[in-house]
C-alpha cells in the first residue's frame, strides 16, 4: 500500500539520515520525516510519494522522545552544520553507537561488538577551524554561514557555538569589513570572479590565529591595510593570507597562496609536539579526541623502539610524529605534495629523525614499502580505499592494521573485504565522538594478520 500526496498518517520514528532526518515505516513503506527523532509518534501529510519512499511532514506530536532538548542555536533548523543538535548528548552518543554497529552488520556484514564510544566534554566550542562560504544576497548585501541541507542557499550567521570561541568572537567583525569593502563575491554557477570563503584556524593550546581569505582573483583592493588592521586589532592574529582558487567547482583551497601579512602558518602543540599548521594543511577539526585517538594508536601498536610503521595518507604527520617519538621508525605515504613538506618541516621542527615521509601514490607505494613493517595506518579520505590497494595488504603475516576512518560505510566495506582473508582477524571497532552535534562518527578499526 504506497501512501498519496495528502493522505494524513500516525507514525513512529526508528532511526535517522545522516541528515537528521527521522526514518519511519509505514506498512512496511519508508517515509522520512524531517523534524522527528527516534522514538516519537506523530501525525505527518505526505508530501512526495514514489514506488521507493515517502516524504512527510511532522503536524502534531503524539509522543516526545525524553532524548530530545532545546537547540542552543537558533538557526539549527535550517543550517547544514548540526543535524542533531536536539537530541540530548548521551542521546547523540548512543545513536551513534546504534548506526556504527548497524551499518557493520548491514554493509560489512560484521556481528562484531563495538567498544563504547570515546566521548567528549566539549559538546559545542570544539571545532579549531571555520570554513564559510559567503555570497551576496538579493538586496546586494554579504552574507556568511553554512548551507543548508543539500543546496547551495546559505544560512547567514554571525556565530555558531561548535566553534572555538576565540573563532566565533572574530566571525561578525570580519563579515562588517568585508561587507565594507565593496570587493565583488563569487557566485556558484556563474562565471563571475570575487571572494568565495572566509576561512580561520586557531592553535587550540596555543591560541594562534589565522586568517586566510579565498578568492577566485588577487586583485581585492586595501586587502593590505585590511589584513595590517586585523593582525593590530587582534594580537592573537599572527598571519593573513589570500588564497586563489579561480576554477568554476566545488573545490574550496586553490594551489596558491599569498602572505599578506604576518606569516602564513600557526604553530599548534599536539601530543607534546608542535606541528606548523597553514592554510593548506588538513589537521584534525577536534585537537582533543585527535590526541585521544593518537594515545590509542601509540598503545595499541606497540610504538616502541625498533617497531616498524607504515602510515599510509599520513598528511602533515599528525599520526606520524607523535608514533616515531614515542620510538617507533615511520615511514609516510602521502599523494600530496605539499603535505609531504609540511610533515618534513614538521619533523624537523621537533628534531625527529625517526620518521620519513615520501610523496607517493598509496596504491603503487604499499607493495614497495609495507614489507618488513610491524604495522599498517591506514588514514584514507571518506570514498575508503581502492579494492587494489586492499589485495596489497592481504596475504602479509604477522601484520597489525589500525584504519581510521570519518565513514563507517566504506569502511564497513573495506573491512569486508579485509576479513574475506581467513588470515586477517578483525580485533576490535574503537568509535569516537569527533563531532558532536552532528551524525558523524570517527571510527578506529584494529585488524590483525597470522
Amino acid at each position: 500500500m504506497i501512501p498519496k500526496v495528502g493522505d494524513y498518517l500516525e507514525v513512529s520514528v526508528f532511526d535517522l539520515t545522516l541528515q537528521g532526518i527521522g526514518i519511519a515505516r509505514w506498512h512496511k513503506k519508508v517515509i522520512f520525516v524531517p523534524g522527528l527523532l527516534p522514538g516519537e509518534v506523530g501525525i505527518v501529510r505526505i508530501t512526495h510519494s514514489n514506488a521507493e519512499a515517502c516524504i512527510a511532514i511532522a503536524l502534531q506530536s503524539l509522543h516526545q522522545s525524553n532524548l530530545r532538548q532545546k537547540p542552543i542555536c537558533v538557526l539549527s533548523r535550517d543550517c547544514g552544520g548540526c543535524a542533531i543538535q536536539s537530541i540530548t548528548g548521551t542521546g547523540q552518543v548512543s545513536w551513534k553507537q546504534h548506526h556504527v554497529t548497524e551499518v557493520m552488520r548491514r554493509v560489512g556484514k560484521l556481528n562484531t561488538t563495538l567498544l563504547p564510544m570515546i566521548t567528549t566534554e566539549d559538546l559545542f566550542q570544539y571545532r579549531n577551524k571555520a570554513l564559510v562560504p559567503l555570497e551576496r544576497s538579493c538586496n546586494g548585501c554579504l552574507r556568511a554561514g553554512f548551507y543548508q541541507f543539500s543546496s547551495h542557499n546559505i544560512v547567514d550567521m554571525n556565530q555558531c557555538p561548535l566553534l572555538d570561541p576565540r573563532i566565533d568572537n572574530l566571525i561578525e567583525p570580519i563579515k562588517a569589513d568585508l561587507e565594507a569593502s565593496s570587493w565583488p563575491i563569487y557566485t556558484h554557477g556563474l562565471n563571475n570572479s570575487g571572494l568565495r570563503h572566509l576561512c580561520i584556524k586557531v592553535g587550540v593550546k596555543t591560541g594562534e590565529i589565522l586568517i586566510t581569505l579565498i578568492a577566485s582573483k588577487s586583485e581585492l583592493v586595501g586587502i593590505s591595510n585590511l589584513a595590517q588592521h586585523w593582525m593590530q586589532r587582534w594580537p592573537e592574529v599572527v598571519g593573513v593570507c589570500l588564497n586563489i582558487q579561480p576554477n568554476p567547482n566545488n573545490i574550496i583551497i586553490g594551489k596558491n597562496t599569498r602572505i599578506i601579512a604576518g606569516r602564513p602558518w600557526i604553530i599548534e602543540h599536539f601530543c607534546n609536539l608542535n606541528l606548523y599548521i597553514t592554510p593548506e594543511t588538513f589537521f584534525q577539526v577536534n585537537t582533543i579526541q585527535a590526541e585521544r585517538i593518537v594515545n590509542l594508536l601509540t598503545s595499541t601498536l606497540n610504538a616502541s623502539k625498533g617497531s616498524k610503521i607504515l602510515d599510509a595518507y599520513c598528511g602533515i604527520g599528525t599520526l606520524s610524529l607523535p608514533l616515531a617519538a614515542a620510538g617507533a621508525q615511520v615511514l609516510g605515504l602521502e599523494l600530496q605534495q605539499r603535505s609531504v613538506i609540511h610533515a618534513q618541516l614538521n619533523a624537523q621542527l621537533n628534531s625527529i629523525a625517526s620518521a620519513r615521509f615520501k610523496h607517493m601514490d598509496v596504491s603503487q607505494g604499499l607493495s614497495i614499502n609495507l614489507p618488513g613493517c610491524d604495522a599498517l595506518i591506514l588514514d584514507p579520505p571518506r570514498k575508503g580505499l581502492q579494492p587494489s590497494t586492499l589485495k596489497q595488504v592481504m596475504g602479509i603475516p604477522s601484520l597489525k592494521i589500525a584504519y581510521l576512518s570519518c565513514n563507517p560505510s566504506t569502511l564497513a566495506r573495506d573491512l569486508r573485504l579485509l576479513t574475506s582473508d581467513t588470515q586477517m582477524k578483525l580485533n576490535f571497532i574503537q568509535p569516537i565522538d569527533f563531532f558532536p552535534q552532528t551524525t558523524h562518527v570517527e571510527c578506529l578499526a584494529i585488524l590483525s594478520s597470522t
